[in-house]
């Protein structure tokens, strides 16, 4: 059965995306970019919402990324060659490598996919993540010394969950720190 896990980047106030909707404060250096490379090693499956599916597809099949420097190219051709399903009520098609659903059958699909893949599905996308919360077997945080100040906050407001720390890394050359919480129920 396969562990969701709910995996972001997230400023020290707990924010995913600032005020004008921009992830253009995440980027990572040459140590975190490793680590990304080494979790997408291990995922089974991608879970994006639209917005982040966009923001993602764009990127990373653009055709500079697989000719870029060597750590991105990794990166690149892993997100590739990793299925991605999206959530989406307003797209009509997808890339192909991915699937469409939406997002009414979002639960149904995830509970299908647990039961059906070995391995990490990682969702990604705070809406989806927010409509999946009581689903997620485990939370990945990747906070940056930064402070947004607002913007789109990674955990769902109102939503109370009893977490355990599994795993903490701290990246020396940036500073940030990577925490893996799982749930207790």
């Amino acid at each position: 059965m396969a562990i969701l896990t709910y995996n972001m980047i997230v400023s020290l106030d707990g924010y995913v995306e600032d005020s004008a909707g921009s992830l253009d404060y995440a980027m990572p250096d040459e140590e975190t970019h490793r680590f990304f490379n080494g979790q997408t090693k291990a995922t089974a499956a991608f879970l994006f919402g639209r917005r982040m599916y966009e923001a993602m597809e764009d990127f990373w099949t653009a055709p500079e990324r697989a000719d870029g420097e060597d750590i991105e190219a990794e990166f690149a051709r892993l997100y590739v060659d990793t299925p991605r399903t999206v959530f989406s009520d307003t797209l009509d098609s997808v890339a192909d490598g991915c699937r469409l659903v939406r997002s009414a059958d979002a639960i149904a699909e995830v509970q299908r996919l647990k039961r059906e893949t070995e391995g990490m599905l990682a969702v990604a996308g705070a809406a989806l993540a927010a409509s999946l919360v009581d689903h997620i077997d485990q939370f990945e945080v990747t906070v940056l010394p930064t402070i947004l100040g607002g913007g789109k906050p990674y955990f769902p407001v109102g939503h109370h969950l009893d977490l355990n720390l599994e795993e903490q890394r701290h990246f020396t050359q940036s500073g940030w720190m990577y925490l893996r919480y799982s749930v207790s129920r």
